[in-house]
């Protein structure tokens, strides 16, 4: 998994709340184990008309955000199904981490064990956010996962915190084995002493 430390990126303001999972990948594209790809259909149908050709309203399209790398959104994102292959969607795009009020229980234990940042701020607070990203022209802004802080084009910073095991999984860049393999020593005499 690949760590997260820090990263300078375009935040793009998507101002909804309870984006369920089907929202965010709809299900008909769930079907094959790989998670490449699946970016294409990230937000398939606010992103596209029925016709295939692009909604241009839609923030992920816009010129200024269709390399966004981090979310500002509203709460409960990620609400809905288990779906891991929604949060594989957001990364394949090329997202790294989602500011929201709140998000799906699943959604968010899918996003840790993947590399995603989430981080949970008031409801205030993410409204202030999207409107100073959108006044800012969309200038790129700095989310600090090492000094818990986020770093507005203005200069402002916001401090944040996450969970201390979460953070520690992402700095760090561990999944679910090598989280195990940092255990090996003690697996190993459990299993000679059987």
């Amino acid at each position: 998994m690949k760590k997260f430390t820090c990263i300078s990126a375009v935040a793009a303001p998507l101002p909804l709340s309870n984006i369920d999972t089907d929202m965010v990948l709809p299900a008909q594209y769930m079907k094959g184990l790989t998670r490449e790809g699946l970016g294409n259909h990230l937000f398939q149908t606010a992103r596209y008309r029925a016709d295939g050709s692009e909604n241009p309203g839609f923030i992920l399209n816009r010129p200024e955000c269709r390399h966004a790398r981090i979310l500002i959104t509203d709460r409960n994102f990620g609400c809905g199904s288990s779906r891991e292959h929604a949060v594989w969607a957001v990364t394949d795009y090329g997202i790294r981490c989602i500011i929201a009020p709140s998000f799906g229980n699943i959604f968010a234990a899918n996003a840790r064990k993947n590399g995603l940042l989430l981080i949970s701020l008031p409801d205030a607070i993410c409204h202030e956010l999207r409107e100073m990203v959108a006044q800012s022209d969309y200038a790129p802004i700095t989310v600090d996962l090492v000094n818990e802080k986020i770093v507005l084009a203005s200069e402002q910073s916001i401090s944040f915190s996450i969970d201390a095991n979460d953070r520690h999984i992402l700095l760090h860049g561990l999944d679910d084995i090598s989280r195990s393999l940092q255990h090996i020593a003690a697996i190993e005499r459990f299993e000679n002493a059987a």
